[in-house]
């Protein structure tokens, strides 16, 4: 029997949480809903969504505090990120190419880390 299937949600608390669900309307494309929340098929383009669990003191979500980090799928990396930066938000200025794809990051108004994966072609 197969148990677990994917992710079901990332759910996570904020000082704000209007104000942080509309920067990422505004910065990401989330299309928060009025119950305070969306929802993702990964249909088209069909896809998969990693877990992974990392040792207390690994750096891997530095600069953030916080002991998660949420990793979102994008069509075209550098072109989010320069959009990022022109809207003034915090991108780090690391990124990583690879053979899992490229990926890039951005500090979200509370702190968080926020992982921008695009997938091989």
């Amino acid at each position: 029997m197969k148990r677990v299937t994917g992710i079901g949600g990332v759910f996570f608390q904020a000082n704000d949480p209007a104000a942080l669900s509309a920067w990422y309307t505004r910065h990401l494309g989330i299309d928060v809903k009025p119950w305070g929340g969306a929802a993702f098929d990964w249909t088209d383009p069909k896809g998969t969504t990693a877990w992974s669990v990392f040792a207390a003191d690994s750096d891997q979500f530095t600069p953030s505090r916080a002991p998660f980090m949420i990793n979102y799928r994008v069509d075209n990396l550098a072109a989010l990120l320069q959009a990022l930066r022109d809207e003034g938000c915090n991108v780090l200025d690391r990124t990583d190419d690879g053979e899992y794809g490229k990926f890039g990051w951005v500090i979200d108004p509370e702190g968080n880390k926020v992982e921008l994966w695009e997938p091989p072609a």
